[in-house]
């Protein structure tokens, strides 16, 4: 806007006017979307910075880890300005090559759900790398690949335990929560999204997770099972499955986050018996 001609005073009342908007310290632009905020910020930072980490997940499309700070990954050795609202990476493992989304370097999908699978938490790693297969960001062997390409590197253990446990049929963050639990407690892997057939073989309803040979099934209950209409189809859905030798248990949020070991419990009783 300087080389355009116009002064600071010009610049500082179309500010004030919401004409135009102030980005970034130094960087001011159009509406303040959010793509439009992530290239003003690249702007001051260095070439060589890329997105990645939850930024990066997020413009994959499979942003189950949420951050309002832009995360960026920068050499080892790199000199960051401190900029409010970006989180710079240091990195001994370069990102070969990026891809462009919406106008900025991103680190492939891959990396993205690597480099959190290996920072977050369990509970929320699964969840992240379910949804990211789910998307179609990547593929399995996409994610077996870059994880050996973290061998050495903090927390690289845990990221090839959830990549294996990983299944793009989880639904929800619950459901791949309440299956990693059950795996942490040494049961067996319930399978995501069991169909279960009538009579003749086809299929007719779908239970969140579930053990096919003993008839077991395992539903996460989340608001929209509050409603009327799904509540009087859950009940004739509950009453088939009854009737048809399936052993169904019910769980909340409240199960799940507080009380895991009830749900442990439970589980493993009707497998052993």
């Amino acid at each position: 806007m300087r080389n355009a001609g116009l002064s600071r005073g010009a610049i500082r009342h179309r500010v004030e006017a919401g004409r135009v908007l102030r980005l970034s310290r130094g960087v001011y632009g159009g509406p303040d979307d959010w793509e439009m905020r992530l290239q003003a910020l690249f702007r001051r930072l260095p070439s060589s910075a890329v997105v990645g980490f939850h930024t990066g997940a997020q413009l994959h499309g499979f942003g189950a880890a949420a951050s309002a700070d832009l995360h960026v990954i920068v050499p080892a050795g790199t000199v960051v300005p401190h900029i409010r609202g970006v989180v710079a990476h240091e990195a001994v493992l370069p990102v070969p090559v990026s891809v462009e989304i919406a106008g900025v370097p991103c680190a492939p999908a891959a990396r993205c759900a690597v480099d959190l699978a290996r920072v977050l938490r369990r509970m929320d790693g699964l969840p992240l790398l379910d949804l990211c297969l789910r998307s179609g960001a990547c593929d399995p062997d996409e994610l077996r690949t870059e994880v050996r390409r973290h061998a050495g590197l903090r927390g690289v253990c845990q990221a090839r335990q959830l990549i294996g446990l990983a299944d793009p049929r989880s639904e929800c963050r619950q459901e791949s929560q309440l299956r990693l639990l059950l795996v942490d407690g040494g049961l067996p892997a319930p399978e995501p999204q069991l169909w279960v057939p009538d009579s003749y073989g086809v299929p007719l309803y779908r239970l969140d997770l579930g053990y096919r040979k003993p008839k077991i099934g395992l539903e996460y209950d989340g608001l929209s099972h509050l409603d009327r209409d799904r509540l009087r189809h859950d009940r004739s859905r509950m009453n088939w499955l009854a009737a048809n030798g399936w052993r169904m248990r019910h769980f909340t949020d409240t199960d799940l986050y507080r009380r895991p070991r009830h749900i442990l419990s439970t589980v493993a009783a009707l497998l052993h018996t």
